[in-house]
């Protein structure tokens, strides 16, 4: 079992199936540097934003991961949003992150937390759990995944859920257990997360019918890698019958959530046919 920052949720879900306001200034002279506030911002959102991040405006797509190609271009324009925007401080600890800065990546998100981000509260979580540019603390983990979920960001319940389960090295029989409860309570994110352990037989048996159910819940609630895993399940006719179509109008309402995996799976709907590597591997899909 893995920490679930935004970026670790695509990695697994993709394994498990196969196949994150500029101040108005009082004199006239200063309307420029609003401006110059807000195309910060704007372009900081473009590149660095999290589509998990409630924070984020509904208009605005955000990326799973900050391409490699686009870092220096995020930190210096969520550095220069990030005076007057919580949000650009959680994205510039973002696009620390992406390039390995994990000193300052740590300092983005502790002062995001301050201002009130749930979506940084995660990040920074993650980082204790794993011990990746802190020293590893699950109890302090654990306290700001529980800052998360109070203020209700749902990964804060799935990654507590991990924490009783006994973290990267823990029994996943007892995570399943914690996650089933996370589920219990109404979180999206644990029902993503624990219908990708009953279709996996991790931590117990498998269980298409059980993954399939708590897929279609957790997709009512918007969440767009549960209606990916329900596409897949209703196109393979796995945990029920197949539906091809409302396979893909699933894959359609994730993918104008920003969702990768869900235009590739559109695209292996309309070109079904495929090249693969001596591993199995696609190369390429043929229409």
């Amino acid at each position: 079992m893995r920490w679930q920052s935004s970026e670790w949720v695509q990695m697994r879900f993709a394994a498990a199936i196969g196949l994150g306001i500029g101040v108005l200034g009082l004199a006239v002279a200063h309307a420029p540097q609003l401006h110059a506030q807000s195309a910060d911002l704007v372009l900081c959102d473009r590149i660095a934003a999290d589509p998990s991040d409630p924070d984020k405006p509904k208009d605005v797509v955000g990326v799973n991961a900050i391409a490699a190609s686009d870092i220096p271009t995020a930190l210096k324009f969520c550095k220069a949003a990030s005076a007057s925007s919580r949000r650009a401080l959680y994205q510039l600890g973002r696009a620390y992150t992406a390039g390995g800065q994990m000193s300052e990546a740590v300092a983005s998100y502790r002062r995001a937390i301050e201002k009130g981000s749930t979506s940084a509260m995660i990040e920074l979580g993650v980082l204790y759990g794993t011990g990746n540019g802190v020293a590893k603390d699950d109890a302090q983990a654990k306290i700001l995944f529980q800052r998360a979920a109070a203020a209700g960001n749902p990964r804060g319940d799935a990654n507590i859920a991990m924490i009783v389960g006994g973290g990267v090295n823990g029994d996943p029989a007892q995570a399943r257990a914690a996650m089933s409860k996370a589920a219990d309570a109404n979180s999206p994110e644990a029902q993503f997360q624990l219908g990708l352990m009953l279709a996996n037989g991790d931590g117990g048996p498998k269980d298409d019918v059980a993954a399939r159910s708590l897929f279609e819940k957790a997709a009512a609630k918007n969440h767009a890698g549960a209606m990916v895993a329900l596409g897949v399940f209703l196109q393979d006719g796995r945990g029920g019958s197949s539906d091809v179509t409302m396979a893909r109008s699933y894959y359609e309402k994730a993918a104008a959530l920003g969702n990768p995996d869900a235009k590739a799976a559109i695209q292996r709907l309309d070109c079904p046919r495929a090249l693969r590597d001596k591993n199995g591997n696609i190369i390429a899909n043929l229409c």
